[in-house]
């Protein structure tokens, strides 16, 4: 049995999924809640039975079902058959959500960065036991960089998620020269800060840089806020948000769409 975890409002992806696999596998081989669970059906009861039966657990990772406290209890449910050798569990991440840590050891199907096509082939070549997809290129990362932006100002925050980062030295990688690009940092009045130039990432292209560093450390609730405005004529060209992890070695951290939610 194989058991789609997801939430309501993937549907529109996930259902092509699960007609695939019914498709390969024959639709009582698939448990997908829209042919599974049927009128006059105890939903709870066709759950645990479709978790009973699983052997196989695609978790369908995105916002949407890392905030739903139905599907949450579903693949903690997976996780623990996954320690019992009952099931096994690929989550495929739908969106730039973050992982949840306790899968992030987990192979993951990378639908959101390959495409539909390349993931459905991933999900039968596993379902048939092939296990030829590849990891995807997320890893963990304490930190995350929130971009939201009103009117001709973008607003960074850069959150640390779980624990505290005692170095709070950012690089913002911009395609745009000094003179087109204004950043006030609003965590701190005393900063540290430099524009670098010619800067080579490892896809081998070439950006600028805005350095700015604080003396107070980035814990979960006060993250480090930056402001960038673009001078007149200029438009802002974000490439990458990277933190100093040790001395002179920037890692980027993953870039979110929209102010962070509570």
């Amino acid at each position: 049995m194989i058991f789609l975890s997801h939430n309501y409002n993937d549907k529109p992806v996930v259902e092509q999924i699960a007609l695939r696999l019914s498709q390969l596998f024959g639709q009582d081989q698939v448990f997908y809640d829209s042919w599974s669970i049927q009128p006059g059906d105890g939903i709870i009861d066709q759950m645990n039975k479709g978790l009973g039966d699983c052997e196989l657990f695609l978790f369908f990772v995105s916002k949407n079902s890392l905030q739903s406290k139905m599907v949450e209890l579903e693949w903690q449910n997976a996780v623990i058959k996954a320690t019992q050798g009952k099931t096994k569990i690929i989550p495929v991440k739908m969106d730039d959500c973050m992982m949840p840590p306790i899968l992030m050891q987990s192979l993951y199907i990378d639908l959101f960065g390959q495409g539909l096509e390349v993931a459905l082939r991933q999900i039968v070549d596993v379902t048939q036991g092939k296990n030829t997809f590849q990891r995807g290129p997320q890893e963990f990362s304490n930190l995350r960089a929130y971009v939201s932006t009103e009117g001709q100002k973008t607003t960074i925050e850069c959150h640390a998620e779980f624990y505290l980062e005692a170095i709070s030295n950012f690089l913002f990688v911009v395609e745009n020269d000094e003179s087109e690009i204004t950043f006030n940092c609003t965590s701190s009045a005393m900063t540290r800060n430099g524009f670098n130039k010619g800067l080579q990432l490892n896809n081998g292209k070439t950006y600028n840089g805005k350095f700015i560093a604080i003396e107070r450390s980035t814990a979960p609730g006060f993250p480090f806020v930056v402001e960038l405005t673009p001078n007149e004529g200029c438009t802002l060209k974000l490439v990458a948000v990277m933190h100093e992890k040790k001395q002179g070695e920037f890692r980027p951290i993953p870039l979110v769409n929209g102010k962070k939610v509570a």
